[in-house]
């Protein structure tokens, strides 16, 4: 049906007959000759309709914006003086000699190409429109080129490609599961599953050595901008590596990606951190370390002052006092920092204390806050000592329960690195180790677990009993700029200690065996050490395109709701169906 894709068409085609087909992307009557910008997947080029050929004319004079098009002409030079260096065709037109409109097209609900901003409801609602813009078919080709990448590096590191079901059993992964009822099955459920997780273990214990699957995921929980219901992700899994190892060699695959995909050269060895390095000095275990601001603990410069916002939560062992400099934040207004007492107010936070650093050899006479007078000067010395504080600087200063300082002077940390233009490098990816076994939950007086329950711990099951809380795991998140990129650990590769991790977790034996029966059994022959790691596909594509939610590289994702404007899914289901499942719906109450 066609030669040449309309972007591939260049100065070496000149005097070539070619046929193409496409969208008209623009129309242009320009004095008797017509001029129409052809568009495919390729990219434009520029196609010419001269009144000397009437019939191939009238049709021209006749389409509009999106019809579809088979055109054969000539390729020729564009005159001098109408060479558009922007486009890779632009050296080039095609003279037509015949014309077939494919297919009419309605006026689309918003331009293709244009800087206005469309609502993302309606960009859902007609993706097939939204997906023919230029740069959401650039990132559907960066997406292909990643997984294709990807693939070549696992295949040629002798790992094997096998698909796990997505017909499975429901397990306590962290999220809520997609339940898929069963005809066959009376009364029985199937899950969709939240990651391959166990299957894959199961492989190892199998002997399969090296495993990886591009796989979809499905996790029913609240949306924002880097999750979605239904998520693809690069699982991985290995038999006979330790953390080590596996850091090392999935190192190498990130770094191959980005100089394959977007031309980057990722650091020669990624960094390292402790998970309570980074929640001390950042206040998140995913930072961005491209930002130069950090949290400094003052909490014993604090305790004997009079200041009980600061006093209180210095003595108090879940409390947090710090501070964090802002090099020459003096110059930010009342209302600067009102704005950003409103921003941290959002994460808990009760208030935002400052000092202006406005001279400082000029001892606290040197400094502008309302809270100076309730320190002595000894203290304010010491926390600018600490703080590393010069004149003209501005101090923050956050000081409550632990987890609202982190989670507001995190968030702070981050909200001016960006605003400031703070940043300092374009890629910084960290691995953070060592994180902590299990959190404690106060509503539900249990024991949580920070990754999952198939992590290893990095102690034996005595120790693991004695102190849960103390414990740490063999885990490893990989971090990029503050995104969590990917995830994985060591796992638990005997049965006692998978029974004791889930005991701890208050699942008890019955409840163990009949969730996770067929995983300790598995265990109990030769299971071999093993370990892996899952990387979020979505977030990584959305990181190398420069894009601000994982939406805009997926081809058709869920709103905010979870709900498909394009189909109108989810959606009611027929009685009948219903019926042959044997379920019945309860109808809403209705508010008194």
């Amino acid at each position: 049906m066609r030669t040449h894709k309309c972007g591939e068409l260049n100065k070496e085609h000149l005097g070539e007959a070619v046929e193409l087909c496409g969208w008209v992307h623009r129309r242009r009557d320009h004095g008797g000759v017509i001029f129409i910008d052809l568009r495919d997947r390729a990219g434009l080029v520029q196609v010419v309709f001269d009144p000397d050929s009437p019939e191939t004319f009238a049709v021209a004079e006749s389409v509009r914006s999106e019809y579809v098009l088979k055109v054969e002409g000539i390729v020729r030079d564009r005159p001098e003086g109408t060479i558009n260096p922007n486009m890779q065709t632009g050296e080039v037109e095609v003279l037509v000699s015949n014309v077939e409109v494919l297919n009419e097209s309605e006026t689309p609900p918003f331009p293709i190409e244009s800087d206005i901003e469309v609502n993302e409801e309606m960009r859902l609602r007609y993706r097939y429109i939204d997906l023919r813009r230029t740069s959401m078919q650039e990132k559907m080709r960066v997406r292909r080129d990643v997984t294709r990448t990807l693939r070549n590096f696992l295949d040629d590191h002798e790992f094997f490609e096998i698909e796990t079901p997505y017909l499975t059993k429901a397990t306590p992964e962290g999220a809520r599961d997609y339940i898929v009822p069963s005809r066959t099955h009376e009364n029985a459920f199937f899950a969709l599953p939240q990651s391959p997780q166990l299957y894959k273990q199961i492989l190892m214990v199998s002997g399969m050595d090296r495993y990886y699957q591009v796989v979809r995921c499905f996790r029913d929980e609240d949306l924002r901008a880097d999750r979605q219901p239904e998520f693809t992700q690069l699982d991985i899994e290995t038999s006979f590596m330790d953390e080590n190892e596996i850091m090392e060699i999935m190192e190498e695959m990130i770094r191959q990606l980005f100089a394959e995909i977007i031309n980057v050269q990722l650091d020669a060895t990624f960094s390292r951190m402790t998970y309570q390095e980074a929640m001390s000095r950042f206040g998140v275990d995913r930072p961005d370390l491209r930002i130069p601001l950090e949290l400094v603990d003052i909490a014993d410069e604090m305790k004997a002052v009079d200041f009980k916002v600061f006093s209180g939560p210095a003595n108090d062992p879940n409390g947090r006092v710090v501070a964090m400099r802002l090099p020459n934040g003096g110059d930010l207004s009342r209302k600067d920092i009102e704005d950003l007492t409103k921003f941290v107010g959002i994460y808990g936070a009760k208030g935002l204390a400052y000092i202006k650093v406005n001279d400082r050899n000029g001892g606290i006479d040197g400094l502008q806050s309302p809270i100076v007078k309730f320190a002595p000067a000894e203290v304010w010395e010491k926390v600018l000592t600490k703080t590393e504080a010069q004149t003209g600087d501005l101090i923050f200063f956050g000081a409550d329960k632990a987890h609202v300082v982190n989670e507001a002077m995190g968030a702070l940390r981050v909200k001016l690195g960006h605003d400031l233009n703070l940043l300092e490098g374009d890629w910084k990816p960290v691995w953070v180790v060592d994180f902590p076994m299990f959190d404690w939950d106060d509503k539900s007086q249990r024991w949580n677990a920070i990754h999952h329950p198939f992590t290893a711990p990095s102690c034996s099951v005595e120790d693991l009993l004695a102190n849960p809380g103390a414990a740490l795991s063999r885990a490893y998140d990989l971090v990029l700029n503050g995104t969590e990129v990917g995830g994985g650990s060591i796992r638990i590769n005997r049965s006692s200690m998978q029974q004791t991790v889930l005991k701890i977790l208050g699942i008890e034996e019955d409840e163990a065996k009949e969730k996770f029966g067929f995983l300790l059994e598995a265990l109990k022959y030769g299971a071999p050490p093993h370990g892996g790691m899952a990387f979020g596909l979505d977030r990584l594509v959305m990181l190398m395109t420069g894009s601000h939610s994982i939406r805009d590289v997926i081809a058709f994702p869920k709103t905010q709701s979870a709900a498909c404007p394009l189909v109108s899914a989810p959606a009611p289901v027929d009685d009948a169906q219903l019926r042959e499942l044997g379920i019945r719906l309860l109808k809403p109450t209705k508010a008194s």
